[in-house]
């Protein structure tokens, strides 16, 4: 038995008009191409190349070895430092004797954490005066490896358990649900007298 809807022509499509999910699927590969843009390696020695990468960003203080050099030890105080290179990025924890100027040019990578290309740190140690005693470059060999604890801190009350939390109100009836009203000192007070 053939179905007559099944012999009715279909109508056509008005010219130039592509299906729906012809346009999504359009869409789609767009989007996936631009995000590939910013994977493919860059070539320095050719102009142009750059424009499939992702911009980079300057963060925080990029300290300049020209600047660097105008920093004296033994000469220079906090003063001039901070007049030369600017407010630190970070001083010491427990003690201010050491300025840390941290910056780095970083760049988006698509559905993955930022990508730091260069990282500069500077750190300008003082001694009890005020006077620049060290001047240093630190890199990613300078730094600890901190492990973090895994603890909890148990907080007071009642550990309820899954029937608890999802029958827990059951029984319990609210204001204007047939719940007797409540009187008394600092009850609400009855509207319309």
């Amino acid at each position: 038995m053939v179905n007559a809807l099944s012999r009715a022509p279909m109508p056509a499509a008005p010219a130039g008009a592509v299906a729906r999910p012809a346009r999504l699927g359009l869409g789609l590969a767009a989007l996936i191409g631009l995000g590939a843009c910013s994977y493919l390696p860059t070539i320095p020695d050719l102009p142009g190349t750059d424009v499939f990468d992702s911009p980079r960003q300057i963060r925080g203080q990029m300290i300049e070895e020209e600047d660097l050099r105008q920093v004296v030890v033994g000469v220079s105080s906090r003063r001039d430092v901070e007049a030369l290179l600017g407010t630190p990025s970070a001083t010491g924890t427990f003690d201010d004797s050491d300025w840390f100027y941290i910056g780095g040019i970083t760049r988006q990578r698509p559905g993955r954490l930022l990508a730091v290309d260069d990282q500069r740190v500077v750190r300008i140690r003082f001694d009890r005066n005020g006077t620049v005693q060290d001047v240093a470059r630190l890199g990613p060999e300078d730094g600890r490896d901190i492990r973090v604890v895994q603890r909890t801190t148990p907080s007071p009350g009642n550990e309820r358990t899954l029937m608890q939390q999802l029958f827990g109100n059951i029984g319990r009836v609210g204001p204007g649900l047939g719940a007797q009203t409540p009187t008394g000192p600092g009850s609400p007070t009855p509207q319309g007298r």
